[in-house]
Parts: C-alpha cells; sequence; structure tokens
C-alpha cells in the first residue's frame, strides 16, 4: 500500500476577509475531492485571510498511481486563477504491512 500527500501554500488574491477567503477556497477543495478522488481539507494559514494551505492525500496499491494522481492534483491548484501557487511539498510512503 502507497500512501501519498501533497501540501500547498497558496496566495490569495483581492481578499480582505476571511469570509471570502472561504469562498475561494471551498471549491478548490470540493474540486480536488470531486476530481482526482482524493482526501483534502485546508490545513495551514487558518488566520490569515491572504494565505492559505490545502492539503491532499491518497492511498493506492501502486506508487505509479500515486504519483500520477498528485501531478494532476498540483496542475489543478497552479491552472485556478484565483490564487498563486508560492510552494508545493510532497510525500511518499509505503506501508510496511
Amino acid at each position: 500500500m502507497w500512501i501519498g500527500w501533497v501540501c500547498f501554500d497558496v496566495l490569495l488574491g483581492d481578499v480582505h476577509s476571511l469570509k471570502e477567503k472561504r469562498s475561494i477556497v471551498r471549491p478548490i477543495v470540493a474540486e480536488l475531492t470531486r476530481r482526482c478522488g482524493v482526501s483534502a481539507a485546508e490545513v495551514d494559514h487558518l488566520d490569515l485571510h491572504r494565505r492559505a494551505g490545502i492539503g491532499a492525500s491518497l492511498v493506492a496499491a501502486d506508487a505509479a498511481h500515486v504519483v500520477e494522481v498528485l501531478d494532476a492534483v498540483e496542475h489543478l491548484v497552479a491552472a485556478r486563477p484565483e490564487v498563486e501557487l508560492l510552494a508545493a511539498r510532497r510525500g511518499l510512503a509505503q506501508s510496511d504491512d
């Protein structure tokens, strides 16, 4: 079993409140879940209104599949015009069981 995760640090555009931030981040998280089949959530910078940390993870039987899905997730986030992708960190681990 392979476990993969990716965490994005994004800068939001012209956002002046946490309510506006949620209106941008929630659709991104929902799209990642719907289109890529990953678990996704806002995971960092919860109290800042112009920054967000978005994380996604998945479990699969094949490492190549995990990498393929994480590539698609990164592409979707980078393609969003309302956010600027500052950094992406990935992890890939194999279960020892």
